[in-house]
């Protein structure tokens, strides 16, 4: 691998050991991909940011206390919990005090405390063809094919060390040969009325990662005009089911105006279908709630948007949450504040709707709340709910989970697709 004076200089620990860590890390996993030379990046967004075992807050303290800052602009994914409303969350004193640690590692290293999944909601939103580390899956996903920035699927720590260095190794999604779509997915029989429902996205995007796995792929089918949180959704599910970090869609994906463009004019190495049974036996397979009964609706996985809090404060309008029904709501902190100051908070809250900032529903305190089944609109959420937390699960519209906390009882409309 080529190394600049400067990088030999800094890798000599000339600059201190955390960034001659930082450096050498990335030099090593540069080496490994087969990358000729590492590039600068304009902004890195942290992944290793929820508190899972002590190493991780030992690495961030490691380059916190050696006056390792952030070289370029650094945003942060969701903390382990709710940083601001840890009272309300039941969060565990030693539990916030691990989260607190992390916070204050990199508050102490220049990090902006963003502590959201959805970053290109706010803040630093990355320019076409930009290069920049960012970590968190759907994040990734939403960055290169809806931005049409570059980045790789950054792993937790070396995250870290790209925000300290400013720096990535130019391998995979970085360059323009690996990010030509091998794999054709085609909706096939798609009615206006599917492409219009907000509720297809989540469960489409969970459908076209099980097929393109770790490849680039190209979706055909969707109209143009498709929305931001639509596209969130599908990234976020594409991502958990698969390992998608890029996808083409022609006519939306700024480096894909067509689908020639999609495969840099050469044909795909495979076509698959997407149809109403596709995705109706995907849905089944996300639903393992063994009866209608339910006691905790999530949304916000990746944090909700304005615009999606606005619908859900609407769509509860003189409506009641159940009784028996925990209704979680998780969004940003901008968003919050946008919230509080127009009195949509209030709104939410008085249907008895908890809006949380900084967490991951996943992470939930377990030790403090007893719940038994869950539903949400996220198929990234349902998809990991089992594993993560051991519920049962199942995969709702949002209007559906709002008929649901309102009835306590599954609530679930007849859709082609079901």
């Amino acid at each position: 691998m080529y190394l600049t004076d400067d990088e030999k200089y800094i890798l000599d620990g000339k600059r201190g050991e955390a960034e001659r860590m930082a450096l050498s890390i990335l030099v090593e996993l540069g080496r490994l991909h087969g990358a000729q030379r590492l590039i600068p990046v304009s902004q890195v967004h942290i992944d290793a940011t929820l508190y899972m075992v002590d190493a991780g807050i030992e690495f961030a303290e490691f380059m916190a206390g050696g006056n390792a800052k952030t070289a370029v602009p650094t945003s942060l994914n969701p903390s382990g919990v709710d940083l601001t409303h840890w009272q309300a969350y039941r969060v565990p004193p030693d539990l916030l005090e691990k989260n607190r640690r992390l916070e204050r590692a990199y508050m102490r290293m220049g990090a902006a405390p963003t502590w959201t999944c959805a970053p290109y909601q706010q803040g630093l939103v990355p320019r076409f063809g930009e290069h920049i580390a960012w970590g968190e899956s759907n994040a990734i996903a939403f960055a290169n094919s809806v931005l049409g920035a570059r980045t790789n699927r950054i792993a937790d720590l070396m995250d870290i060390c790209a925000a300290v260095a400013g720096k990535t190794p130019e391998f995979g999604l970085h360059l323009s040969e690996h990010r030509r779509a091998r794999v054709r997915i085609d909706c096939r029989d798609f009615s206006p009325d599917m492409t219009e429902d907000s509720a297809l996205y989540p469960l489409l995007g969970y459908t076209f990662g099980k097929m393109a796995g770790d490849r680039v792929a190209a979706l055909t089918g969707l109209p143009p005009d498709v929305s931001v949180d639509a596209l969130k959704s599908f990234s976020a599910a594409a991502a958990s089911s698969g390992a998608v970090g890029l996808f083409h869609l022609p006519g939306i994906t700024p480096e894909a105006r067509n689908l020639e463009m999609c495969f840099h004019g050469k044909p795909p190495e495979q076509v698959f279908d997407i149809t109403a049974d596709t995705l109706r036996n995907a849905a089944h397979g996300l639903w393992t709630l063994p009866t209608d009964a339910v006691d905790w609706i999530v949304t916000g996985c990746p944090h909700y948007s304005f615009a999606q809090c606005r619908h859900l404060a609407r769509l509860m309008s003189d409506k009641k949450i159940h009784s028996s029904v925990v209704f979680w709501v998780f969004t940003s902190r901008m968003v919050y504040a946008l919230l509080e100051q127009n009195g949509i908070l209030a709104e939410l809250n008085r249907a008895g709707i908890d809006v949380f900032t900084d967490g991951c529903p996943l992470q939930y305190p377990k030790t403090r709340w007893h719940f038994t089944a869950a539903v949400s609109d996220s198929a990234k959420f349902t998809h990991y709910c089992r594993s993560q937390t051991g519920l049962p699960a199942g995969l709702l519209s949002i209007g559906e989970c709002v008929e649901t906390a309102v009835s306590g009882r599954i609530q679930r409309k007849d859709r082609s697709w079901r």
